[in-house]
This record gives C-alpha cells, structure tokens and sequence, in this order.
C-alpha cells in the first residue's frame, strides 16, 4: 500500500529554504505519528511530495494512517495509489486497467495525466492512449472531458507510474512546529477550541490555558477537548495544559468591583495572568477565541482597553467570524458535541454591562482590587503535558478499578463517535454498549443498577476519568477496561 503526499500550496510558493524546512519537518511530524501505528511504515520525502510506503502485511491500518494524513497539518492532498515501474504506452493501460476497469461500468470518466521527467511521449498521449482502451474495454458509458462521473488520475514520475485510486483532501495549513508557538485561553466553548484549532492548523505548537472560575466539572470537560484537540490535529508535538485557579479572583471582582464592569476586568486579570505564564513558557503571543460584538465585553472599544493591560501579542482567528461559521467549524472538527455539552460555570455576569469602558474607571475600580489575590492564584496554577491531563484530578476522587478481561460486566465504548466508528469495539461474549463521554452522566443514572460497568477507550485515560467520576457520585458499579495491549492510538 502506499500514499502520495502533496504538500500544502503556500509552501511550495516559498523561497527554497523555508520549503526545505517546511517540508522536512512536515516528514518528521508524519515518521512521529506513523511510527505509533507501526515501525514498519515508512515516510520518505522528495522536492515535490512525501511517499507514506506501508507493508502489505499492514493493510489494516489503512483507515488509521488515513485518518492520520487527513488531520496533518501541512497538507494539501493524498492519494492512495498502485505504483508501477514505468513500461509503454500499452503497459501504463494495462496497470490501468488493472485497478480502474470494473469500477468504470455505467459510469462516464476521463483520463488525466502528471507527468515528471523526461519520456519519449507526452501526458495528452497517455490520456488518448488509455483512455482509447479503457472506453473500448470496459462497461464504461463513455469518455466525457468535463464534468465526467469518474476523473482517471495517474501520475508519472521518471521511471514510476502511480495509479491514483482515491484521493483525499488535506487539512492545508503549515506544518506543526514551523511557526512560533503560542498560549490560547480555552474555555472548552465552541470559540476558544476553533480558535486554538485554527492556530494548531497554521502550524503553530499551541498550548493550553484554563481558567478555572470554580466549577470542577468545566475543568474536566476543557481537558477533555484539549486533549481531543492536540490528540487529533497535534500529537507530533508535546504540549502544556495549565489550569489556573481563578475562583478567589471572581469572588474578589464580585465583592470589589462595579457591575458594569465586571466582565471587563476580569478578561484583563486573565491576560495578566496569561502573559506571566506565557514569559515562563517563552511564548510571545496568546490566542483568545473572542469575536467583534458578540458579547458586550468584545466591542473595539472594550477590547482596546482589555488588552492594554499587557504588551504581550493577544491573537483573536475569530474577529470577524460570525457565530454560525463558527459553530459550523466545530462540528467540521469534532468539537460541536464538546462545547454543546460543556458544563458552565458563569460566575461573572453584569446586569448593565459597558460596551464602551474608559480606561479611568477600569483603573479606578481596579485600584480596589486585592492583586494578591491575582498572584496567588498565578503561583497556584498546575502545568500538565497535554497527554497526562485526563489523569484523576490531585488525588480527589476514589481508585478506579481497572480490568484487563470483562467476566459478566457490560463494556461501555465512551470514545467520540468518529473514533467508535473507525475502529468498532469487537469483544466476542460481552455485552458492549457505545456511549460518547459528553452523554455518559446522564445515561448512566438510566442504566441497570444491578448491573456492573465497564468504561472504555483507547488509551484508558478518559475512560478512567469518567470512571472516577461516577464513583466521586456515589456509583460503585463501574470500573474500565484496559485490554493487556491497549492500541496506543488514544
């Protein structure tokens, strides 16, 4: 089996050096998640493309690398191709044929050819020559140049002749680790995790920042889909989750603050606390997933003065988004349901708030503001790699059990639908039910009582998390599976 990888246009219109090194790293972000399926696959790069080379042994896996090159950064395209040594005219048909000649009945279809290299014929001879025989041989309802039912794609490069089976859109953007990285304050709704997205798809490493306003469940759910995020769209690169505890900073707003402007301030105790923790990360820019005008705070106005509080880069992908595109993107992405069921915590929230604030007051009202309150809760924060976040949170919640082999109890899959669906949970003599994680507390309650349970997914940590959840409820009927050979892909 073997992929044809195209790289992303913007990079091929860059000055030869930062091609090479877009590229390069490109094929090392790729050798990094391929390598995790298995060792045996084999990612190697030219000027003009990357060939993804898997064993036939490996057929398999062939949704997973799939599904790995569709979510890569970096990438314009795949196809998935039979490749030959390059013969005559006679022989290209005939390889052609081979792949192409069932799947061309009732269907009308072209032939189009890439051609690299020097070669005794031109692309529009090969497209005449195979193209001839096909419509001759087949069941084919004929040749139609455009707007056919199937384009025919074989591509020619020097003494090799790729047949195009399928192909697949990339993700576009640059490759992760090819920009500078950068701090985005997620909140796990649909505008903090499509802002954050949008910059993990321009190739920039981006951690994670949580403020957490006191509710616990909102901590668990933005560290679910921060770690869905970088496990998706990012897991070349190692990443930080920080949560800052910012109850005492809203109850100190509350106390000390004018209604007005609450709202206000509070987005710029966030940014101070963001730009410290940025110059300890040696990050120079944080990403904020705030719109023009869609709450009061995000006025031109308001957002001068929010960010005047700091010298540090504020990024906002999102400011002239409109909410339907965004919440459109979510659900391209996979974090519709995430946000759709994020538990909330809204602590701050003015009756009459100020869409035009002045800077006098804001400092006027921040002059009665306990700063150590601010640092305290700065010094308290907890930095996490992103992949030890769905860990118990500090030891609070009870010890989950955890089973290798099921004996009577009900395996429920938990993963995100998407992951369920590639690769189904098969378990010959055991009950298995699929419920997604952001469903699980309330269907839980509703299932047999007399019953015991089982969490599943891939790599055991959401699945433990949900576990010690429940158990934290009062449950006592619940563990999770991990398989003695769990797949590592999450």
């Amino acid at each position: 089996m073997h992929f044809v990888v195209k790289f992303f246009p913007e990079i091929t219109i860059k000055s030869n050096p930062v091609r090479k090194r877009m590229s390069n790293q490109l094929k090392d972000n790729l050798q990094r998640l391929l390598k995790s399926l298995d060792e045996r696959i084999q990612v190697r790069k030219d000027w003009e493309k990357i060939d993804v080379i898997v064993p036939d042994e490996l057929a398999h896996l062939s949704g997973r690398i799939e599904e790995t090159l569709a979510h890569t950064p970096g990438i314009a395209n795949f196809s998935r191709v039979q490749q030959f040594p390059l013969g005559t005219l006679q022989d290209i048909y005939e390889k052609t044929m081979s792949v192409w000649g069932d799947k061309l009945a009732g269907k009308t279809f072209c032939v189009r050819v890439k051609r690299t290299g020097d070669h005794d014929f031109k692309s529009l001879d090969v497209e005449q020559y195979v193209g001839g025989g096909l419509n001759q041989n087949t069941d084919a309802a004929g040749v139609k140049l455009k707007n056919p039912d199937i384009t025919v794609k074989l591509e020619i490069r020097h003494d090799k002749l790729n047949v195009v089976e399928e192909q697949t859109p990339g993700l576009g953007g640059f490759p992760l680790g090819t920009q500078d990285p950068v701090l985005s304050l997620v909140s796990g709704g649909f505008d903090s995790t499509v802002a954050s997205y949008l910059t993990m798809k321009r190739g920039i490493r981006t951690h994670f920042l949580f403020f957490n306003l006191g509710g616990r469940q909102h901590e668990l759910g933005v560290k679910e889909v921060a770690f869905y995020l970088w496990n998706k769209y990012g897991a070349s690169h190692r990443v930080r989750f920080i949560t800052v505890p910012f109850d005492e900073v809203v109850a100190e707003i509350l106390e000390n603050v004018d209604d007005s402007y609450m709202g206000v301030i509070l987005k710029r105790m966030m940014l101070r606390a963001g730009s410290a923790i940025a110059k300890e990360l040696e990050v120079d820019a944080l990403v904020t997933g705030e719109a023009i005008a869609q709450v009061s705070s995000q006025t031109l106005k308001n957002l001068s003065v929010i960010d005047s509080v700091t010298d540090t880069m504020v990024l906002r992908p999102l400011i002239t988004s409109d909410k339907t595109d965004i919440i459109k993107l979510s659900r391209e992405i996979g974090t519709e349901d995430f946000a759709a069921n994020m538990p909330e915590y809204c602590g701050v929230i003015s009756v009459k708030p100020t869409t035009r604030a002045k800077i006098e007051k804001v400092q006027k009202e921040e002059d009665r503001f306990d700063f150590s309150v601010l640092e305290r809760a700065i010094s308290s924060r907890v930095m996490q790699n992103i992949d030890e976040v769905m860990e118990d949170v500090r030891g609070e919640i009870p010890a989950v059990e955890i089973v290798s082999e099921p004996h009577g109890q009900v395996v429920i899959d938990i993963r995100h639908p998407d992951e369920e669906e590639l690769d189904p949970l098969e378990l010959p003599g055991t009950d298995v039910e699929t419920i997604p994680f952001y469903r699980l507390s309330n269907a839980f309650k509703k299932l047999d009582k007399n019953r015991d349970y089982l969490l599943y997914c891939k790599r055991g940590v959401m699945s433990k998390l949900h576990a010690s959840h429940l158990l934290d409820e009062g449950y006592r009927n619940v563990g999770v599976f991990r398989p003695e050979k769990p797949d590592t892909d999450q």
